[in-house]
């Protein structure tokens, strides 16, 4: 069962505070970055265990942020652990613009995507290759459709416009990755694989 638009608002609303991570990495050295941000990441992973794991205090998580929780996420960590995680990942892998571009990209592009893509969102992108969850039974294509990808794509081309130190054809490059990879139906979160991957082209770019 899908959440409402209006739990799907707040969720999005919450990811918003994440922005703080590309304007402080922007702003802070690379070390001083990580030894805020991994703390975050740790925390989140630990929830979501305990969580999942049905250890003391599981009960007060899941009223606090059950009703903000996808339908696969009840049984799997949330977007917040993986988003967390790869940017701590980024931070340690990838060239400073290029990181700060792919965390924006995951933020603004797959908060664009989502409430577009659920309030007016008509054309479904069906992918002819996608499987089942194995948890869940779930299609992996999430049922994502083309106006949330072109509002993906809009914000990601617009984060690669103002990231500093980032040549435009490359943001370009990594917005374009971005879109189609949170579009597709990997297995694996979107809030994992899009930043990691559009880093990783454009962190490539970048050394050519």
């Amino acid at each position: 069962m899908e959440i409402s638009f209006y739990n799907e608002f707040k969720r999005k609303a919450t990811h918003l505070v994440a922005l703080s991570i590309p304007i402080g990495y922007f702003l802070l050295p690379k070390f001083l970055s990580l030894l805020i941000l991994t703390p975050f990441a740790l925390g989140s992973i630990g929830i979501d265990i305990i969580r999942l794991k049905r250890l003391p205090l599981h009960g007060f998580l899941n009223r606090l942020i059950g009703p903000m929780l996808r339908e696969h996420e009840d049984s799997n960590f949330t977007g917040s652990s993986y988003i967390l995680t790869a940017s701590v990942l980024s931070i340690i892998l990838f060239d400073k613009s290029a990181a700060i571009a792919s965390i924006s990209f995951i933020i603004l592009g797959d908060i664009a995507a989502a409430l577009v893509g659920r309030r007016y969102g008509k054309l479904r992108i069906n992918w002819r290759l996608a499987r089942p969850d194995v948890q869940t039974g779930q299609n992996l294509s999430k049922k994502k459709t083309f106006e949330g990808s072109w509002a993906c794509l809009f914000m990601c081309l617009l984060v690669a416009l103002i990231v500093p130190g980032l040549p435009l054809w490359i943001g370009i490059v990594g917005a374009f990755v971005a879109t189609v990879v949170e579009a597709m139906p990997f297995p694996i979160d979107d809030n994992f694989s899009v930043p990691l991957i559009s880093g990783l082209v454009m962190h490539v770019l970048l050394r050519i």
